[in-house]
């Protein structure tokens, strides 16, 4: 068959079409190396920093990784536009941990559109559209915390006393999953009763410290005080301390950071807190699987663990500390 200038500009044609696909077709051809954006919310938090060091420390055993950080600043629209420049360059896989659900999701979504496979770590986002979501079951680890602040306060059926909840953000689905699972232990106690209404400390020590020094100067009694992270259980127990008051109130938290939290219950200063693992190392194991063709699980949930005066000796111990 004789081939005209049209067959030749055709063929080009479907050729380009053809590669086109296979570029954004995650594990079509093997790359000697990956680009792979990281957009997180922060790295202020004790709990992000280590979120850092952990996915950083994978990315190590694996030279054909080039992995791009950005520091979202706490800020949402910060964070968008971290995710759109690497939507720009083409990066081939991006991880985000979003500050919030909503703002987040149009950003995710784009992404998605424009080929890149996103897994989600942490909060999640308010769509179905992204690669994979890694994270701890806020739900979960709320449920743990009532069910031990119910044994803390008499046990079931018997519990009693004033309770001070500190949340982490009211924009933020974590926070509202672990008020959620905590209140189905306790809200079931009739001799349980709440000082506040919804508290936003942002996931900070210090506006944690200010939130409890009001409820400290409201309140003559307050028995137990459940902060939705390590270091605003830390903040109202410090401002338990300055009012002399710390010896009478229990305070849990959740995070479970060695250096922080661990070591806040090994001092009697926490009464608990309960491990909300990290994902970014399993995050970037995931990446480079959907990269390399495999598919992945919708969802990874990351197990939790109660940490007391008991147990956490030894989780010291095996983290060198």
């Amino acid at each position: 068959m004789r081939l005209t200038r049209r067959h030749f500009a055709r063929l080009a044609m479907a050729t380009a079409f053809i590669a086109s696909l296979a570029l954004h077709m995650p594990g079509a051809w093997a790359k000697d190396k990956y680009v792979i954006g990281f957009s997180q919310t922060t790295t202020v938090e004790p709990w992000r920093v280590q979120f850092n060091k952990d996915l950083v420390a994978e990315a190590k055993n694996h030279p054909n990784v080039e992995l791009l950080v950005a520091d979202g600043q706490d800020k949402t629209e910060k964070q968008v536009a971290d995710v759109e420049n690497f939507i720009r360059q083409e990066v081939d896989a991006i991880l985000i941990s979003p500050k919030e659900s909503a703002g987040l999701t149009g950003v995710v979504e784009k992404a998605m559109d424009a080929g890149i496979p996103v897994i989600v770590l942490d909060r999640n986002v308010d769509t179905d559209k992204f690669t994979q979501w890694i994270g701890g079951d806020n739900v979960v680890i709320g449920e743990a915390a009532g069910q031990h602040a119910v044994e803390l306060l008499g046990g079931k059926g018997k519990a009693k006393g004033t309770v001070v909840e500190i949340w982490g953000g009211l924009g933020t689905q974590a926070s509202h999953d672990r008020s959620n699972g905590f209140h189905k232990y306790t809200d079931a106690e009739k001799g349980i009763t709440y000082l506040l209404d919804k508290q936003s400390g942002d996931w900070k020590q210090d506006q944690a410290y200010n939130i409890m020094a009001t409820a400290l100067r409201n309140h003559e009694d307050i028995k137990l005080v459940y902060g939705h992270n390590d270091p605003m259980a830390y903040g109202a127990y410090l401002a338990a301390k300055d009012a002399g008051r710390e010896k009478d109130i229990l305070f849990l938290g959740v995070d479970g950071l060695p250096n922080e939290g661990v070591q806040w219950v090994n001092k009697g200063e926490l009464a608990a807190t309960f491990l909300y693992p990290t994902p970014g190392a399993e995050g970037l194991r995931q990446a480079l699987k959907v990269l390399a063709g495999e598919k992945v699980e919708k969802k990874i949930v990351l197990g939790t663990e109660t940490i007391t005066k008991a147990n956490a000796p030894e989780i010291l111990k095996k983290n060198g500390l």
